[in-house]
């Protein structure tokens, strides 16, 4: 394979200055790139978007260690791979990509280390293809050693860098940064990992995107009083759309549409473009001395975090366009929270990513669009005679650049003080992942808390100013008692002469106890019919031909407790009715059922034994006759795995339709990239053992695949995509119709966990020993109790 230029230059592209997080970024890049073109061309795709990357273990040496950079995109075939490793070329379409420059994969291979290898396949390819750039062997005919390796599935795809001969210093850092890498890695591509089905892995552990921990969409203060009362929200989203522009295919130059050639290289190729800058600005919910600012991204990848610039105004009228801070000033001593995050995708940035093109003219005009001409300061504004700032950015100064605590500038206290630490404190929670935190309900809460307590302590004071008045409130919270309290339980003088009125309570406990016991056994009954419901898996015949039968009809109590005639609770109540008849009553919130986990069968079972050992005067023990009944009248409750694996295979079966439909209702790419290399070859061969050979070639055109994928991908879709299965489209559990994170990871986990535990046993070829079979057959009953009712 031919490359160019000469390993000297290579060698020389190594000392360009790529920290070791942004040579990482641009293998990343280019592996986003190619998700991105699959997802624009609404391809199919299995496997999902991965990326993974693998650092040097502390315990080999630089010489041997490596860097692996590997993807499971499309692949390469030899010719694009030949012009991927050469350097100087790039795509014709630089402007939707993240991989700007074609030397971005040299530098960042060649900073690294000596040795690269390349190796890249696509579906369907017999064997993986590759070369080997050794900066240490290659000579002036620019020839690089091509590589062939075999392949175990057909099916696999993607391309595979690794990086050897290590950079000593750049090696000892990535060593010891992995979970640094993570987190920059994290903020870099936050806006991407947040809204597309993209997935990159450091060391084995995913990679989150570090979101802002910003106050809610419908939060804001009040500016100013009366008729010029303003409300300023706290989240301000952006969205301009620009006129359209000719961008140079060959040089990257933006110009006005309508001319024959670039202005800047005279090419030809021009293509007219959208220009838009989107996205929001807000504010966040603590302060900070350096995690503020605004977030520039380009194409989804951050340029700029945490950016300052737009909080120094440069004013055009002072010698050499003097600077001025305008923001924090008042809050400086604690930091800022003003933030955002705007796209800016039609401005050029610098080939290392790591800023824009400040001189260019769709930078200068989106930083006015932004922020506005004149100073952020209303006072310096109107000193030189500009209008009132009424950007996005000039609105949420004008409400938020002071750190007055409480409602106005929606700053946490405590009744006295901001409470600054303690916010800091539960951001860094926040971004643990910490689900009590993920809303601001808890920065709201020490808000509205610490208003609470300061009007309180505005009444204290005038209560205070007139010392002939009582503090009575004072003595009852001396007490531990408030008016709240006792308006709540009714202590009030008023309740209290009204019960000494009617008597003390003992006289009307005991009048209760007295009308308690007048009811009769019969009306007992009778009132335990009218307030259960017949339970139907345990109404039937029991029974054997030596013990006789009994016709038993099941019945759970609703609404009043069990009690026998002497008033003592009970689990179980068996009444014999005309004929050989009977009805079994059963308290499910009694403590041997709620706190013991007993079934209600075993304890009819005990009953039954019982009445009928007496009726057939059977010389059995109560064990024996428990045994006999479970046999011949519960068959359904033996661990037999041939039975419990039909009806998991039957509801599995059930749930395949109905996920089927639910995909159909989507996008059936959103589910079909979750399948692996191993279950795409499952799904594959079972179409093919089923007859549908000519359908394998539609796959994942439509939510059919699942029909046929493994049992464990069901659990593993449901998981990974809610959103298209829970809230009654397939599973009643809510999902989205809930706020609160925790609500929602629990009411999924409880039938994921179902659907795993009933996947796994269709899915088992082996076999499976008693307890397991037991839970799975709980897992099927309550996944089927989980199946939301079909319509129509």
């Amino acid at each position: 394979m031919k490359i160019t230029p000469s390993a000297r230059v290579l060698r020389m592209l190594g000392e360009i200055e790529f920290d070791e997080w942004q040579c990482i970024a641009e293998l990343t890049d280019n592996a986003f790139d190619d998700f991105a073109e699959i997802l624009r061309a609404g391809q199919p795709w299995a496997g999902g978007y991965k990326v993974s990357v693998s650092l040097p273990s502390n315990s080999i040496k630089s010489s041997d260690a490596q860097v692996i950079v590997s993807d499971n995109g499309r692949g390469m075939s030899y010719e694009t791979l030949e012009r991927s490793v050469r350097a100087g070329w790039s795509s014709n379409n630089q402007f939707d990509k993240l991989g700007l420059f074609g030397m971005g994969f040299n530098v960042a291979t060649a900073r690294l280390g000596r040795r690269t290898r390349v190796l890249t396949t696509r579906q369907g390819d017999s064997q993986w293809i590759g070369v080997e750039i050794d900066l240490d062997r290659i000579g002036d005919d620019f020839e690089a050693e091509d590589i062939t390796l075999p392949k175990t599935d057909p099916n696999e795809h993607g391309t595979r860098v690794e990086i050897s001969r290590l950079n000593d210093r750049r090696a000892d850092w990535l060593r010891r940064n992995a979970t640094n890498l993570r987190n920059t890695l994290g903020r870099t591509y936050s806006w991407i990992l947040d809204n597309r089905p993209f997935e990159l892995w450091v060391q084995g552990v995913r990679v989150l995107p570090r979101r802002h921990c910003r106050w809610g969409d419908d939060r804001y203060v009040t500016y100013g009083s009366g008729v010029n009362a303003e409300r300023i929200p706290a989240y301000i989203p952006i969205d301009e759309k620009l006129a359209d522009a000719e961008a140079c295919l060959d040089c990257g130059h933006w110009q006005t549409p309508g001319k024959e050639a670039c202005e800047q290289c005279e090419g030809d190729r021009l293509s007219r473009r959208e220009r838009r800058i989107h996205g929001w600005l807000g504010v966040q919910r603590h302060l900070d001395k350096r995690e503020f600012g605004i977030d520039f991204l380009r194409n989804g990848r951050k340029i700029l975090q945490w950016d300052k610039q737009l909080f120094t105004w440069h004013n055009p009228d002072a010698p050499f366009g003097a600077e001025e801070p305008e923001y924090p000033i008042e809050l400086a001593n604690q930091g800022g929270r003003l933030i955002g995050e705007i796209h800016l995708d039609h401005v050029p940035v610098t080939y290392q990513k790591d800023a824009f093109e400040y001189s260019d003219r769709s930078w200068r005009s989106a930083v006015e669009l932004l922020r506005g001409a004149g100073p952020l300061q209303p006072k310096r504004a109107k000193q030189l005679e500009y209008p009132e700032n009424a950007s996005a950015l000039g609105r949420l100064f004008k409400g938020f650049r002071r750190n007055q605590v409480g409602i106005r500038c929606l700053i946490p206290g405590d009744g006295s003080k901001p409470i600054h630490a303690e916010t800091r404190r539960w951001a860094g929670l926040f971004h643990a992942g910490d689900p009590d935190y993920q809303s601001d309900q808890r920065w709201w809460d020490a808000v509205a808390y610490h208003e609470e307590r300061n009007k309180q302590g505005k009444h204290e004071q005038i209560k205070h100013s007139s010392p002939e008045q009582a503090d009575e409130q004072a003595v009852l919270d001396a007490l531990g008692f408030s008016s709240h309290t006792l308006e709540i339980s009714g202590e009030t003088e008023d309740s209290a002469s009204e019960g000494e009125s009617d008597g003390d309570s003992t006289s009307q406990s005991g009048s209760a106890e007295e009308q308690e016991i007048k009811e009769t056994t019969q009306e007992r009954i009778a009132r335990y019919m009218r307030s259960s419901v017949v339970l139907p898996e345990l109404t039937r015949e029991f029974g054997q031909s030596q013990l006789g039968f009994l016709a038993v009809e099941a019945r759970r109590m609703m609404a009043d407790e069990l009690v026998d005639d002497d008033g003592r609770a009970m689990p179980v109540l068996l009444v014999q009715g005309a004929g050989s008849t009977a009805t079994a009553f059963i308290d499910l919130e009694q403590e041997i059922f709620k706190t013991y986990g007993t079934e209600p069968a075993d304890l009819i079972l005990s009953e039954l034994a019982a009445l009928l050992k007496v009726r057939a005067d059977s010389s059995l023990s109560p064990s024996q006759i428990i045994a006999i009944l479970r046999r011949h009248s519960l068959p359904d409750s033996a661990l037999s795995l041939d039975s419990v694996r039909a009806d998991s295979r039957e509801l599995l079966n059930e749930i395949r339709g109905r996920m089927c439909g639910a995909v159909d209702l989507g996008d059936p790419n959103v589910a079909y990239q979750h399948l692996d290399t191993d279950e795409y070859t499952a799904t594959e061969s079972e179409m093919i053992a089923r007859g549908l050979i000519t359908k394998t070639s539609d796959l994942g055109k439509d939510g059919e695949f699942l029909l046929y994928a493994p049992p464990l991908f069901l659990p593993k879709v449901l998981e990974s995509e809610p959103e298209l299965f829970m809230d009654g489209k397939v599973f009643r559990g809510p999902y989205e119709t809930v706020s609160s994170p925790s609500a929602r990871r629990l009411s999924l986990a409880r039938v994921t966990g179902y659907l795993s535990d009933v996947a796994m046993l269709v899915g088992l070829n082996g076999g499976i020993g008693a307890s397991q079979l037991k839970r799975t057959r709980i897992s099927v009953q309550l996944l089927s109790d989980e199946m939301a009712g079909e319509e129509g």
